[in-house]
């Protein structure tokens, strides 16, 4: 498995949004509100690549993990992690996250932190053992029950 950054020179687009929205599918009919996944294109995709940090995860030439990342002022956003469902499993997720904390790292940035929906308990356990906890309950605009978790990890010297 390589890792590499995006770069100007991508051009695979269409490929990425193919493996995020088939990553994400296993949500949709189970999260309320639904995923903002579904409204990405793939030119929403090349602007967000240029106003984050994103990586990718090849196996080969095929596309089989992603991630991006936004600085804040105090920690470093982690969106859009995807793994393509037949990858699942084999530590794609875990190096991306590995990667994430590098770059937090080289940012000096000292803490990771993430949204995940409230009905996606796994996500919340697996989050838990890469070293996440829970710090806030958060609610979409116009909901009045809990739709998502933020959790944070703190990170080592």
């Amino acid at each position: 498995m390589n890792i590499r950054r995006i770069d100007s020179g991508f051009d695979r687009w269409d490929d990425l949004l193919a493996l995020i929205l088939s990553s994400f599918a296993y949500m949709n009919g189970r999260i309320d509100p639904p995923s903002s996944a579904i409204a990405l294109t793939s030119s929403s995709l090349a602007r967000k690549a240029q106003a984050e940090i994103a990586f990718l995860a090849l196996d080969g030439e095929m596309l089989v993990g992603c991630i991006f990342l936004r600085p804040e002022t105090d920690c470093l956003y982690i969106g859009k992690l995807a793994i393509r469902p037949d990858a699942q499993g084999r530590g794609i997720g875990r190096r991306l996250l590995e990667i994430a904390e590098e770059t937090a790292r080289s940012l000096k940035l000292s803490t990771l932190r993430l949204e995940t929906r409230i009905e996606l308990v796994a996500n919340h356990a697996t989050f838990a053992h890469w070293g996440f906890a829970k710090t806030a309950e958060n609610s979409h605009t116009g909901f009045a029950r809990t739709t998502s978790i933020e959790m944070r990890k703190v990170l080592g010297a």
